[in-house]
């Protein structure tokens, strides 16, 4: 049975790549050589590679509370290198956040 793949848009780079039900997000970006999400560690480490993904099913791995919150999780924030998709997705960059802390207001 051949895995279905599906179709990753990110928005602020207008760029396209295919991604398997299998495959994490942002192995999926590099194996087809684009660079359109930052790559850092690829473990779930680093919080380089967060984005907030705008459209479509997905499912994510383990991630570091110190990158991605509970809040950020609700919006839709992940780490790339823990996400596989279950549909096709549209997503955006979602630099970290400054070291300063907001006051939730």
């Amino acid at each position: 049975m051949m895995s279905v793949k599906f179709e990753i848009y990110v928005e602020d780079k207008d760029a396209r790549f295919h991604c398997s039900e299998e495959q994490r997000l942002l192995h999926a970006m590099q194996a087809q050589g684009l660079g359109s999400i930052p790559v850092g560690c690829k473990g779930g480490g680093c919080g380089i590679c967060r984005i907030q993904i705008t459209q479509g099913e997905y499912e994510t791995r383990k991630m570091s509370r110190t990158h991605v919150t509970e809040e950020d999780e609700r919006h839709g924030i992940v780490l790339s290198c823990r996400v596989t998709p279950k549909s096709n997705l549209s997503l955006r960059l979602a630099p970290r956040p400054k070291e300063t802390s907001e006051s939730a207001a």
